[in-house]
């Protein structure tokens, strides 16, 4: 009788540490792909820096000799397979530097993607981040 509960005991125990690795590893493959997600959405916000850098936006003065200038920092709220995940996107124009005949202007873009945005932008991180809370930042500099 004793041996029969010292191993109904032993084996009680060790169904709940196979059931708490089982928990452990699904919430660890949930935050890799939430993760992969968030990258993609940041390489989508610098998809969508670049080609602003290279078409001036409807509001910017149009001026063919002139690069346009940066955009206002854009908050944009993904849909399809990235539904759920914001990309905050900041733009940094630097130059026109002289190199030789030609003039150069730089455009630092920066984007941070994450799924939890603190009032819509992922610029700030929230105060107390969810367990599932992912982030990604990418950063690309062009020259035109």
């Amino acid at each position: 009788m004793v041996s029969a509960l010292f191993l109904l005991v032993v084996l009680s125990a060790l169904g709940a540490a196979i059931a708490s690795i089982s928990v452990r590893q699904h919430m660890g493959s949930a935050l890799e792909v939430n993760l992969a997600k968030a990258h993609q959405a940041a390489r989508a916000g610098l998809e969508w820096g670049a080609f602003a850098t290279r078409v001036p936006l409807p509001s910017a003065p149009a001026d063919a000799g002139v690069p346009p200038l940066c955009f206002q920092p854009q908050h944009i709220a993904l849909r399809g397979e990235l539904a759920g995940f914001v990309v905050s996107i900041v733009c940094v124009r630097s130059g026109p530097v002289a190199d030789g005949a030609r003039a150069h202007t730089f455009y630092q873009l920066q984007a941070t993607a994450c799924n939890a945005p603190a009032g819509g932008s992922c610029l700030v991180a929230p105060a107390s981040p969810a367990a599932t809370y992912v982030e990604s930042h990418l950063s690309r500099t062009i020259a035109r």
